[in-house]
């Protein structure tokens, strides 16, 4: 894209610019100008089985210009990574701008009810990412996360219990399991009453919607009432943190700032905004697909029942084979080249790890799902570079836990067979459902 950060909507000239462009016509492929065969059956916002397509894109157009979204896609593992580790030259500044205009009365909404939040780090670029990253480093420790551990294995045998008291052996994983574990932890770690959880999924919801999805101008109003809420709240609890204190992580980053830390309360009030989001929707997701990607491939669930040792490995698998996260984006600053392609300054780049993670060039037969692969860590559903995710090893830790406690109470899990849905948006592969069945 040609443009602004938060706007999609350029201008029909700049879009008919920059397909032209685009050093590979479409049409070579095809034989069509136009319709879903011109993208080599890529789908922007489709999330149910975008892997075909990944597969043709590596293959016959790495990078090409999407005038649908208005991004140059880019695919092979080493384009991907060769972005993500020149942050100079393709900034991060857009990777949270609205994938859709905001519509007239959404912006209304949000501009009276004093919303400005920003990007906690993942939007933001040097020297601003590097001084609040390493502040934020100080409270999100390891040690804090072990400290949580005891917590999150105790609620992860409630909600196990509860699913498995179903009179007709039937249950969701992502409703029943995945959905309040790492919420509760997020909202443990900042402070939060965990029975808010309703409240902060449902501003969650909205946070994604309105940044990554596609919704039209009527759609997006409920959602902007929501993020001023979600917002205001933010805000509360560092004024509460400055009041208070406590054993929190916006507590230490406030008690830091005190100490003299270059952190001011709307950097706080924005980390909380992210981590907020961050801190539990992509785990959510990531232990939904474990735990279906591992049924699914049965010999692997029975591997992990008998010897749960193998758990850390086949955890960085599924975020290989099936990360939470499959795309994110950047803009680059100058005029450059991805993959010998030429990007024009100002173009927004689409990154799309779910394709760069299946890449031939790097891993052997990628579409087979093994976890005694040892290269599965090469994975970039966390990102790379300056911006690799700063919750990872929480992440991991939460669905190394909740694999242990489910293939120890219930082996004899298994999926019902229902077809799986997948949400729509630009850069989330998440199932709506994972339905489970299981023995007596």
């Amino acid at each position: 894209m040609v443009a602004q950060p938060t706007d999609l909507h350029d201008a029909d000239t700049q879009d008919a610019a920059a397909a032209a462009a685009c050093p590979v016509d479409h049409t070579a492929f095809t034989g069509a100008g136009t319709g879903d065969s011109a993208h080599h059956g890529y789908e922007p916002f489709d999330m149910t089985d975008p892997f075909p397509a990944y597969k043709r894109l590596r293959s016959e157009e790495p990078v090409m210009y999407d005038e649908r979204i208005g991004y140059w896609v880019v695919t092979r593992w080493a384009d991907v990574r060769a972005v993500f580790d020149d942050w100079e030259t393709f900034s991060s500044e857009n990777a949270q701008a609205p994938v859709r205009e905001r519509g007239a009365e959404a912006t209304r909404i949000m501009k009276e009810g004093g919303f400005t939040a920003y990007s906690g780090l993942s939007a933001r670029i040097p020297p601003d990412h590097t001084r609040i990253r390493a502040i934020a480093q100080r409270a999100f420790t390891p040690r804090r996360f072990k400290a949580l551990e005891p917590t999150i294995r105790e609620n992860t045998r409630t909600a196990l219990q509860r699913m498995l008291e179903s009179p007709d052996r039937q249950g969701d994983v992502l409703h029943d399991i995945a959905f309040d574990i790492p919420t509760i932890t997020i909202l443990t770690l900042l402070g939060v009453d965990p029975a808010m959880v309703p409240t902060y999924k449902r501003w969650s919801d909205s946070r994604g919607a309105m940044t990554w999805g596609d919704l039209s101008d009527e759609q997006q109003v409920p959602h902007a009432h929501n993020l001023v809420e979600y917002w205001q709240e933010c805000q509360r609890l560092v004024v509460e943190a400055h009041q208070r204190g406590g054993d929190s992580l916006i507590a230490d980053l406030v008690e830091a700032q005190g100490a003299g830390a270059e952190i001011t309360d709307h950097e706080i009030a924005s980390l909380c905004y992210s981590l907020l989001f961050a801190g539990h929707e992509t785990t959510t997701t990531l232990i939904a697909n474990s735990i279906r990607v591992l049924l699914s491939h049965r010999e692997a669930w029975e591997a992990i029942v008998a010897d749960p040792s193998r758990i850390p490995s086949a955890i960085d698998e599924v975020l290989r084979y099936s990360g939470s996260i499959v795309a994110w984006r950047r803009k680059a600053l100058r005029d450059a080249e991805i993959g010998g392609v030429k990007i024009p300054e100002g173009a927004g780049i689409l990154l799309v790890m779910g394709s760069a993670n299946r890449d031939e060039e790097v891993f052997a037969h990628p579409e087979v799902f093994d976890i005694a692969r040892t290269d599965a860590r090469n994975h970039m559903s966390f990102g790379y570079g300056i911006h690799y995710c700063l919750g990872n090893m929480l992440a991991k830790l939460q669905d190394r836990i909740v694999l242990e406690e489910t293939a120890a109470a219930v082996p004899s899990l298994r999926l019902t067979g229902e077809p799986i849905a997948f949400g729509e948006n630009l850069s989330f592969r998440a199932p709506t459902s994972v339905p489970v069945t299981w023995e007596a």
